[in-house]
């Protein structure tokens, strides 16, 4: 019987300094919320050319954006889940492979009707990658660093966003848009055999699933290779045991999570609601009211270059204030950022407006996600941050065909924008309620 005293896995972490081997885990995982970020975003930035080649109507256009939409919903319902089971760097690296095969069989759709089931597909694999991605990465930061190396590492997907901008705003107009489409899904699968030899298991997860000990052994000697771990002395995590997929889901509402729970829920809806919308209409609300389709690329991409700034930003804010506190005010500011942009003629205060909007509500959403990651246990954490992730895009897919249904209401721009600063509003209050909970707990 081994009478050794456990070694806590969680304090070694907080107790070292970062490792190169941290720094290498938040780096591909960047890589592969990055490519996500470039594919979502790049269907929004390739509608009017879509549009035009098969002079479709905008309620078309909505039900391209929705399959997609819907997928990703779908993929984060079930990945969550699967990852507590199987391991993140499994399902990572497989839904990383899935949705990069999709989008490139995409590139080849014959009809609007192959694209839409295409784009479905497309968004299985995303829905399940980016909330793996966050749940591996959170897994590995030390507490004291974990907001500001989150929201890093989640900067990719704005990033991504704001490239698949310019490369659409390049590509398009040269190749056609199926060639981005092409980049966008070649990308994916030159990474994943990156990922293959250089991502490492969710250390907390290999603990919970009973890995063998020379395994987690071998993985802690990059986090702490000042400490001998050659004995046979067994690493515990405090929060890590074993669940199945359905008691994954059922721990989110468990020991009064429930009300953190809803409330994570309702800001993700409100946040995805704006970010879809505005990721697949910005683009044709520009060109609608007399921008070129050059600029109004370049101006959307402004968007996702603030969600960077903004989520480097707070993220590092977070890891000294109370991180509701800064959510709330930046959902805030977004709100009145978003209200401004329809009303305005200029397209140097338009892109001001707009990358204002991208600091504070992308920025937020990155901020969220990281939040997302630090509420639940190891045990529960994947289907946590994947669940959030998948009752978020019913406000996504709402956002992206509200756009179908406001062009063919004939609504203007400044009312456009008016009615969707609102959702911005309903999320700062989400988090002064979640914050105000948290400390009454």
């Amino acid at each position: 019987m081994n009478t050794l005293p456990t070694r806590d896995v969680r304090e070694l972490i907080d107790t070292h300094p970062v490792s190169l081997f941290q720094f290498r885990i938040v780096a591909l995982c960047f890589l592969v919320v990055a490519l996500d970020g470039f594919d979502t975003a790049a269907i929004g930035f390739l509608a009017p050319y879509v549009r035009g080649e098969w002079a479709l109507a905008p309620a078309a256009m909505a039900s391209m954006f929705g399959a997609g939409l819907f997928g990703l919903m779908l993929g984060a319902f079930l990945f969550g889940p699967l990852a507590d089971r199987v391991g993140r760097r499994t399902i990572l690296v497989c839904a990383v492979a899935w949705f990069g095969l999709a989008c490139f069989a995409s590139a080849f759709s014959p009809s609007l009707t192959v694209l839409i089931v295409l784009r479905f597909i497309t968004g299985l694999g995303l829905g399940g990658a980016m909330p793996n991605a966050i749940t591996l990465t959170a897994e590995y930061c030390p507490e004291r660093r974990r907001s500001t190396m989150l929201t890093t590492m989640f900067c990719g997907f704005s990033l991504g966003g704001a490239f698949g901008g310019l490369v659409t705003a390049s590509l398009a107009e040269h190749f056609g848009w199926r060639s981005v489409l092409l980049a966008g899904g070649l990308a994916p699968l030159f990474l994943v055999p990156v990922l293959l030899l250089l991502l490492p298991e969710s250390v907390r997860f290999m603990i919970a699933k009973g890995a063998p000990h020379e395994r987690i052994a071998r993985t802690m000697r990059h986090l702490a290779p000042s400490v001998s771990l050659d004995d046979d002395q067994p690493f515990t995590v405090v929060d890590a045991k074993a669940s199945s997929p359905l008691t994954s889901v059922l721990e989110l509402f468990r020991h009064g999570r429930w009300r953190s729970t809803l409330l994570l829920w309702i800001t993700f809806v409100m946040g995805l609601l704006i970010i879809y919308l505005l990721s697949s209409w910005l683009p044709t609300f520009l060109h609608a009211a007399g921008t070129s389709l050059h600029s109004a690329a370049l101006i959307s991409a402004l968007m996702q270059t603030g969600g960077i700034v903004g989520a480097l930003g707070m993220g590092t804010a977070m890891d000294r204030v109370q991180p509701t506190r800064v959510i709330a005010i930046a959902y805030c500011l977004g709100s009145a950022a978003i209200f401004a942009i329809g009303r305005t003629d200029s397209l140097i205060l338009t892109g001001m407006a707009v990358f204002l909007t991208g600091c504070c509500i992308s920025g937020s959403q990155s901020c969220i996600s990281v939040m997302a990651a630090s509420y639940y246990p190891t045990h529960c954490r994947a289907t946590g941050v994947s669940w959030a992730s998948g009752i978020g895009r019913m406000g996504s897919v709402v956002g992206s065909m509200a756009g179908a249904a406001m062009l063919a209401a004939g609504w203007r721009g400044a009312t456009i924008f008016s009615v969707m600063a609102i959702p911005a509003l309903l999320a700062a209050a989400s988090m002064f309620a979640l914050g105000t909970l948290k400390r009454m707990a």
